[in-house]
């Protein structure tokens, strides 16, 4: 594949070409689509041309999200498991998503196009959060427009150093692929290297859920963090006796704790991920009896059958301040 071929394709199958790469990349899938929509930018000839990219690009984006935006209104955060078991870091995957919607509004869905792994997230979110329609699709559809805007404005207005850099792949396409080819696995090695570090820290020792009942019955029962976001709080129920925080505030949770009291981090993550990574983070502090427990929030609606006053659906003090600081 050398450089007259690339331009080729882009001037003959444009259209198709942003269409398929931006809908497969909005669903999640790893095809990015802001190269496709630079190199296709620098092959049209007139504003005209760029307003149908545009559009066909911004259609898309908005049947990906609609996909995903019924999929959370239908199935809630069963949807969000299955994406954040693809996600290389699922510990912010719910829980940091639903942060930026409590913290952006309906504006998290125009920013969300520039972050990556977030505009996959955002439309399921916003549907297990039960936003409503017209406002979802009008936000979606203005970042949308921002987003493939300026990839689409970049090509355009840099067509020149881009002609000259498909100049340079006909004349030395081997080359050019091998450097694609080395770029490329250089950022999946990367992306791995983060999913394996995960994995081997998820092997710490987790609370299992016999050792959780033993525990909230014992003299010194655990200072409990509940990680779980404050909205996903108010629809299931708060954890009696837990702390509900944030991975920015564990520090804060912690006043006057010593150093050597059982803690229990608690999420509702796929991989127990959101716990695993602040259990870490608080033995780095020198917590060094702070443990995830396994299976998180479904282990304590587990624990909850034999003692209902665990989860209940009064808000808690320390709730209270999370929403309103939101």
């Amino acid at each position: 594949m050398d450089g007259t071929y690339l331009s080729q394709l882009m001037q003959q199958q444009s259209g198709v070409l942003v269409f398929v790469n931006v809908f497969l990349q909005q669903l999640g899938l790893p095809v990015p689509s802001v190269p496709t929509m630079i190199l296709v930018a620098s092959q049209m000839h007139g504003f005209s041309g760029l307003a149908g990219i545009l559009l066909l690009a911004v259609l898309a984006s908005l049947l990906a999200d609609w996909i995903w935006y019924q999929a959370g209104r239908s199935f809630g955060y069963r949807v969000l498991s299955l994406l954040c078991k693809l996600s290389i870091n699922p510990s912010s995957c719910v829980n940091q998503t639903e942060a930026r919607f409590t913290k952006w509004g309906v504006w998290s869905l125009v920013v969300g196009k520039f972050i990556p792994g977030f505009s996959t997230v955002a439309p399921p979110v916003a549907g297990a959060l039960g936003m409503p329609r017209t406002p979802f699709f009008i936000a979606s559809a203005i970042g949308a427009a921002l987003w493939a805007g300026v990839a689409l404005t970049a090509g355009y207005l840099f067509k020149t150093q881009i002609d000259f850099g498909l100049a340079l792949m006909a004349q030395h396409g081997v080359k050019a692929v091998v450097i694609l080819l080395v770029f490329l696995s250089i950022v999946l090695g990367w992306k791995f290297w983060k999913k394996l570090r995960f994995k081997k820290m998820a092997t710490m020792r987790h609370v299992s859920l016999d050792e959780m009942k033993v525990a909230l019955t014992s003299l010194t029962p655990p200072h409990m963090l509940d990680l779980r976001s404050a909205s996903m709080v108010a629809e299931t129920g708060f954890i009696k006796d837990a702390y509900v925080t944030e991975y920015d505030s564990l520090a804060k949770s912690l006043s006057g704790l010593a150093k050597d009291y059982p803690i229990v981090t608690i999420c509702a993550c796929p991989q127990d991920a959101g716990a695993v990574f602040a259990a870490q983070e608080l033995q780095d502090l020198g917590y060094h009896n702070a443990f995830p427990l396994a299976g998180g929030f479904d282990t304590m609606k587990e624990l909850a059958q034999r003692d209902q006053s665990l989860i209940q659906k009064q808000v808690m003090p320390n709730m209270s301040e999370s929403l309103a600081a939101t």
